[in-house]
């Protein structure tokens, strides 16, 4: 059953793709499952003024529509709108094109090959707050901020966070769940937030997603 745009517990999306089918296809299989479809877009030069207008949890684009362009949205919401996150859903999964995402400030990169059914799931888990990654593309992400984090800086100062968090830390960025972290660490997932929320505190972050940037920046990673 489809939500309505008036439902204060929908979960409201901006899908932007400039092939109408695909675009349509996606829009109808969130609305099918109680996603708010507010707008859909064709170009991605207008994505950042449509999602100011409609103040969106998610917003699904398509990168290989205009790069530059469709990058450059991804860095303007990601800067201007706080509440809105960026899910990439792409045909491309080259090494720059997903770095250039991330630093942009997507929440995560979903390729076309994925199912409606992973679709789905990566749009809530994005509005949830997690960084979401079609499998392999977290690892690609982590081990290029690996490599430029062990370049030599001038500074590097990393708040005093504890082992235990460190270690939740690592694991957030590579995309877990509270809950599939617990079971790693034989922590509950309550646990688990606790050390997420003391740690977003000290380094003053404001979500998850600010968090893993974070961590692969500092490469703070396994």
């Amino acid at each position: 059953m489809s939500a309505t745009y008036d439902d204060p517990g929908a979960v409201t999306v901006v899908v932007v793709d400039d092939h109408p089918i695909w675009r349509e296809g996606v829009a109808r299989d969130l609305a099918a499952n109680g996603f708010v479809v507010v707008a859909t877009v064709a170009d991605s030069s207008f994505t950042a003024r449509i999602a100011a207008a409609t103040q969106p949890r998610v917003v699904v684009i398509d990168l290989d529509l205009d790069e530059l362009s469709a990058v450059e949205a991804v860095r303007t919401i990601a800067n201007t709108m706080p509440e809105t996150r960026v899910l990439v859903l792409s045909e491309r999964a080259g090494h720059r094109d997903v770095l250039d995402a991330v630093k942009a400030g997507a929440a995560g990169y979903l390729v076309k090959t994925a199912t409606a059914e992973e679709l789905v799931d990566a749009v809530r888990r994005t509005a949830d707050g997690d960084a979401v990654f079609t499998a392999g593309l977290a690892d690609l992400v982590l081990g290029e901020y690996q490599r430029l984090a062990a370049e030599p800086t001038p500074e590097k100062a990393v708040p005093r966070i504890t082992a235990r968090e460190t270690e939740v830390l690592k694991l957030v960025a590579t995309g877990l769940t509270a809950r599939q972290i617990g079971g790693k660490l034989f922590l509950s997932p309550r646990t688990v937030e606790n050390h997420i929320q003391s740690t977003l505190r000290k380094l003053h972050l404001h979500n998850r997603v600010e968090l893993v940037r974070y961590a692969i920046s500092q490469g703070l990673t396994e």
